[in-house]
């Protein structure tokens, strides 16, 4: 992987870049939507590609690695070929996953032992194992296996967990140099800093992470709970100590508010399945706020999903016509506001790409902000 830093916004941290992977470049600042199990859910790779336009999806080890299962990814030549998708994946190690099973599954220094949601059964994943289950599925880019502490999570445990995932982290490193990929392409690796929200904590974890000076690094342990300006000063900390020259990835995160504020602290990647999650539930983002489809007052309104057109499906379906499709539990609307979610994010983040290199970013964040908290 290469990383080429084009643009910095003069009046706040804000980057413009560009990722190179064996599958494709990639524009940074960028939103890449979730594709748990090998699938955005309730979107076709094609519309990923062409109507989205995404550049990236993230695949999650945890369920890939429950189902289907690596042998039936591996006979399929990777998730690339097995889901149909040409373009760069990241997986996640599987540690938000395990971190969310609560009392499923038990933490050690070996690793984390875990009963599958699925079927009850027990596995163990190691820093090692993690790394190997993911150059199986055969990513772009992968992570390394740490843990995720909760909000709020008190001194002493944010401590010994942090610790921990530094060890855990040069096993993974081990593990990563002494493997290759399986299919005939490099694999880059992602170290991710974690230290709750402690200062200290967070400073000596970034330290950490860029000695290891790989290709790439992650924020990891945000969007769980903690206030947005606890989410922001550390994230503006960590981006401070973290190298200039290799791209910064916020994991999880978040409203498009929150992708905002962290493009301008440095921040180039971001993932979140708040698109379509939300989607699904009847809640549109757009240029303009945020809408809740299903209340009364889109009944009659026949204008676009957006009346800035961010989204293709803007120009095909109204306001009343995806009410009616939620209202009536049709599949195609959650489909449809799916696809609008998505595009939407991914559009902010290429405007966001935009306004950096105009160098008017500073100015059009100001004009942004207070429209996207609006509750239309």
């Amino acid at each position: 992987m290469n990383f080429t830093l084009e643009k910095t916004d003069s009046k706040s941290k804000a980057r413009a870049g560009l990722v190179k992977t064996a599958h494709g470049e990639i524009q940074t600042p960028m939103f890449m939507p979730v594709g748990t199990a090998g699938t955005v859910k309730a979107v076709h790779q094609h519309e990923i590609k062409d109507d989205i336009k995404a550049q990236i999806i993230l695949g999650n080890t945890y369920h890939l690695y429950l189902r289907p299962g690596l042998e039936v990814i591996e006979n399929a030549g990777g998730l690339h070929k097995f889901m149909n998708w040409e373009g760069p994946i990241l997986t996640d190690s599987g540690g938000f996953q395990v971190y969310s099973l609560g009392d499923r599954r038990k933490i050690k220094e070996e690793g984390v032992t875990f009963r599958s949601h699925i079927d009850g059964s027990k596995h163990l994943f190691s820093p090692e194992y993690a790394i190997d289950i993911q150059r199986t599925i055969g990513a772009d880019i992968i992570m390394a296996f740490d843990e995720c502490t909760p909000y709020p999570c008190d001194y002493s445990y944010a401590k010994r967990s942090m610790k921990m995932t530094h060890r855990w982290l040069k096993r993974c490193c081990e593990r990563f140099d002494s493997t290759e990929g399986k299919y005939g392409y490099d694999q880059t690796f992602f170290p991710i800093v974690q230290g709750s929200t402690y200062k200290d904590l967070r400073k000596e974890s970034a330290e950490m992470i860029a000695s290891f000076e790989r290709e790439g690094n992650a924020i990891g342990g945000l969007s769980v709970g903690e206030p947005a300006e606890e989410m922001y000063a550390t994230a503006d900390l960590v981006c401070n100590i973290l190298p200039k020259d290799k791209p910064r990835y916020l994991m999880g995160v978040g409203t498009p508010i929150n992708i905002i504020e962290n493009i301008a602290l440095g921040v180039d990647m971001f993932d979140c399945v708040m698109p379509t999650r939300n989607a699904r539930n009847g809640m549109l983002f757009t240029s303009e706020g945020f809408i809740n489809i299903r209340n009364e007052k889109w009944k009659n309104d026949f204008s676009d999903l957006d009346s800035n057109g961010t989204s293709y499906v803007d120009s095909q379906y109204s306001k009343a016509y995806l009410r009616h499709l939620m209202i009536s539990k049709e599949r195609l609307g959650s489909q449809i506001a799916s696809l609008h979610n998505l595009a939407f994010y991914v559009w902010l983040t290429k405007e966001a790409r935009r306004q950096i290199i105009a160098g008017t970013f500073s100015t059009w964040k100001d004009n942004i902000i207070p429209k996207l908290g609006n509750r239309l």
